[in-house]
C-alpha cells in the first residue's frame, strides 16, 4: 500500500493550506481504471476480451523465458507475481493513451518503476501482435494493413509524432545523447501515431530516441513506400 501525504502552502508567508491524502492499492487502481471510461476509452468487455486473448501468450512467453534459464527450482517455485498480469495490461493502455510515466504507473500500482518498464516492454508487443479491430471481421496487425484499408475503403489516415518525456539513460550508456529531442532538449521518446479521419488510433510505432526526426522514423517505418500506390488519403 502506498500512503502520501502532501503540505500545501498557499501564498508567501500563509499557514499551512489545505493537507491532501492519497491512498491507492494495485486493486484500487485496477477498479478505477475499468470502471472509469475515460481512463482508456475501452469498456469492461473489450478489456475482458484483452485479457482472454493476449493473457495465454503472456503467459507461454514468461513461462518459456524460465524454462530457458539455468535452475535449481522447478518453474512456478517461489515467490508468485505481485504485478498480475491484468495490471501489467492496463499499465500498458494507460501508458498507451495518456503516456503516463512509468513512475506514476508504478505508485498507482504499488511496485517499483523498473517493474512497470518491464512489463510494458512485454505486454506492447503481444498486443501489436493482436492488432486493432477497426470494423466487424477487420484486424489490422501492421502499417501495411492500416495504409491498405484507408486506401481501399476511401478514408483519410493522419499521422503526427508525439514525444513522451523519459528519464535520462543511465550514466555511460553509449547512445546516452541520442535521447535528447532537438524540439524540447530534453529527454524523451518519440513514435509516429496514425489514426483515422475519426481520430481513432490504427497504429502506433515502436518507441525511438528523442533526437530521431520523425521524417527520419516515416522512413524507417517504410511509411513512403507503403502509402504512394495508395487511393486514400494520409497526411
Amino acid at each position: 500500500m502506498i500512503s502520501l501525504t502532501t503540505s500545501c502552502m498557499v501564498g508567501r508567508g500563509s499557514a499551512p493550506g489545505r493537507l491532501v491524502e492519497l491512498s491507492m492499492m494495485g486493486a484500487g487502481a485496477r477498479e478505477l481504471i475499468v470502471a472509469e471510461y475515460r481512463v482508456m476509452g475501452l469498456s469492461p468487455e473489450v478489456i475482458g476480451e484483452l485479457i482472454a486473448e493476449v493473457g495465454p501468450l503472456w503467459h507461454e512467453q514468461h513461462h518459456a523465458r524460465l524454462a530457458t534459464r539455468p535452475r535449481r527450482r522447478a518453474v512456478g517455485a517461489g515467490a508468485k507475481h505481485k504485478f498480475v498480469f491484468v495490471d501489467r495490461l492496463l499499465a500498458t493502455l494507460v501508458n498507451l493513451r495518456h503516456g503516463t510515466t512509468h513512475d506514476v504507473l508504478a505508485c498507482w500500482f504499488g511496485v517499483d518503476r523498473s517493474t512497470v518498464t518491464r512489463a510494458i516492454g512485454e505486454v506492447r508487443p503481444l498486443l501489436a501482435q493482436r492488432g486493432c479491430t477497426v470494423a466487424r471481421g477487420i484486424r489490422l496487425r501492421t502499417l501495411a494493413d492500416v495504409i491498405e484499408h484507408l486506401g481501399a475503403s476511401g478514408q483519410t489516415g493522419i499521422i503526427d509524432g508525439t514525444e513522451i518525456r523519459g528519464r535520462r539513460p543511465a550514466a555511460g550508456r553509449q547512445d546516452r545523447d541520442e535521447f535528447v529531442s532537438g524540439r524540447t532538449k530534453q529527454n524523451a521518446v518519440k513514435s509516429i501515431i496514425l489514426t483515422d479521419a475519426e481520430g481513432r488510433v490504427v497504429f502506433c510505432s515502436p518507441a525511438r530516441p528523442g533526437s530521431c526526426a520523425d521524417i527520419t522514423q516515416a522512413r524507417q517505418l517504410g511509411l513512403v513506400k507503403l502509402q504512394a500506390p495508395v487511393r486514400g488519403s494520409v497526411h
